[in-house]
């Protein structure tokens, strides 16, 4: 007798965090795994992969099916029944939605498949489709990472981060496209300008790790990509400025941009966030800007239980379970 696909298959469900990255001389490599977060879930079925969305929207390819169908065929399964998508992660603002999804994906496809969740090996997969590790390495291990290139895979590094600092953010309504925001970085710089980006770096990496407010000033100076993409975000370059006159102490953009990012104190953070919010607004109208303050979460991808009621708890045994209407 044939076992229908889907049935070789098993419920599971994940939660996967955001991500800011390009913290100041961290372009690139430098990111943190933040409060805000992509929930998601399968249970097997027949018939073709259906894609739910709580939201109602996916805009372009749905990355988060594309990883799972994609490592499920790795497997030698095949994707059948329902995936439910829920995200508190704004799109195209710089906080790692497309890392988050490859990680979503790929460790949902794993846990489904029965196998057991491999952040290093989820990792690997979403930065090889996102061709840089820092987003997926704050998604798949949580907290403040650096993605180190290595001969034959990028590794991660875990990084302190103290708790005396603070993180605000902002966006406008615009987006940027992310190979718009690749596109407007020069091809090369000269040997001074990555001299001082090394320099900025060391100064970046012991702020964060101290909170010491004049190394964050330092190391949050960037030659690399913020002078090439704040131009593309309107009222951005205002918008820092009033973080910094709300008491943050240093600002950039977050990722690829259209967000914004400030550092302060974690006290000033709702202050600093609604500053910049405020600048935004008045270039752009108050409709479709989104601001708040961000907390560092020291976890990465996790099996969690999925009911109709949404997210139920975090799961540390690795039994995933989604319930039907008027079950436990």
């Amino acid at each position: 007798m044939n076992i229908p696909a889907g049935q070789r298959t098993r419920a599971a469900a994940v939660r996967v965090p955001g991500s800011t990255s390009n913290l100041g001389g961290g372009f690139d490599c430098v990111a943190l795994a933040i409060d805000r977060f992509l929930d998601v879930a399968f249970e097997p079925g027949t018939g073709p992969l259906a894609v739910i969305r709580s939201d109602g929207a996916s805009l372009g390819e749905d990355l988060v099916a594309i990883s799972f169908e994609r490592t499920l065929a790795a497997r030698g399964l095949t994707p059948e029944g329902t995936l439910r998508v829920r995200s508190g992660i704004p799109i195209g603002c710089g906080l790692g939605s497309s890392a988050a999804a490859l990680v979503a994906g790929t460790a949902l496809a794993e846990l489904a498949a029965g196998a057991a969740l491999d952040p290093r090996a989820v990792f690997v997969s979403a930065a090889g489709e996102e061709g840089h590790g820092d987003n997926a390495g704050a998604s798949a291990y949580g907290g403040l990472v650096a993605a180190v290139e290595g001969l034959d895979a990028p590794q991660v590094v875990q990084l302190e981060l103290s708790p005396a600092i603070g993180f605000a953010f902002a966006a406008p309504p615009m987006r940027i496209p992310t190979r718009a925001a690749r596109a407007a970085l020069p091809a090369s710089v000269s040997h001074g300008v990555a001299v001082g980006a090394l320099a900025r770096m060391a100064a970046l990496l012991l702020g964060l790790a101290r909170g010491d407010r004049d190394l964050l000033c330092r190391g949050f100076e960037d030659a690399l990509h913020v002078p090439y993409r704040l131009p593309l975000i309107a009222g951005g370059e205002d918008a820092l400025a009033a973080a910094i006159h709300a008491g943050a102490w240093a600002g950039t953009v977050s990722g690829a941009g259209s967000g914004l990012l400030a550092v302060c104190s974690p006290a000033d953070a709702v202050h600093v966030s609604e500053a910049m919010a405020a600048v935004l607004a008045q270039r752009h109208g108050t409709d479709g800007v989104v601001a708040f303050p961000l907390g560092a979460v020291p976890f990465g991808v996790r099996a969690v239980q999925w009911g109709d009621d949404g997210l139920v708890s975090g799961d540390p045994a690795g039994e995933q379970r989604i319930a039907s209407a008027g079950q436990e």
